[in-house]
């Protein structure tokens, strides 16, 4: 079983293949994420873990179309991004995509304007996860599908969040 941790930084697992564009990190692989293919064959990998780095890359889809062919089918990718327009997304300069809690709702079967991409996930769960102080806020947001889309539309600016951790199937 194959397992990747791209963008790994100095968060790296043992048993799974850590990606990174910095040799400085001493990853297992060395690659930037913004350069196409990725350095591995098709269905390959069984696993992905992409912990704050979708949100550097030049481009969502093309990151994601990626990870759709380099994995199997019914891979499990959890991501980790901060969501925006929160202080969390806008905080580090270096960030260049933007997320919501809708996002990756594009890259579903069911959504209406999924049609510039081929890349099919299921969303397993998707969760919001506050800041510090604020974490007493997660079981009550993260309840049910409904209560995260009330908050996300309703009460996002009132309480801002940290960062959304999704977990994806992939359906091909």
């Amino acid at each position: 079983m194959k397992k990747l941790n791209i963008g790994c930084g100095e968060k790296k697992f043992k048993g799974w293949i850590n990606l990174d564009s910095s040799k400085d990190v001493k990853p297992d692989k060395v690659h930037d994420l913004n350069k196409y293919p990725y350095p591995f064959k098709d269905n390959e990998i069984d696993e992905v873990y992409a912990d704050n780095v979708l949100e550097h890359l030049d481009s969502i889809v093309k990151p994601m179309e990626e990870l759709w062919r380099i994995c199997r089918n019914g891979a499990k990718i959890t991501i980790r991004v901060p969501l925006a327009p929160t202080y969390w997304s806008f905080l580090d300069p270096t960030h260049k995509q933007f997320f919501t809690f809708n996002t990756f709702n594009y890259f579903t079967k069911e959504h209406c304007l999924n049609y510039y991409s081929k890349a099919r996930f299921k969303i397993v769960k998707s969760k919001i996860l506050f800041y510090r102080f604020m974490k007493f806020m997660e079981p009550i947001v993260n309840i049910h599908e409904r209560v995260q889309k009330f908050y996300s539309i309703f009460l996002f600016n009132l309480i801002n969040p940290f960062m959304l951790q999704i977990v994806l199937e992939v359906e091909k």
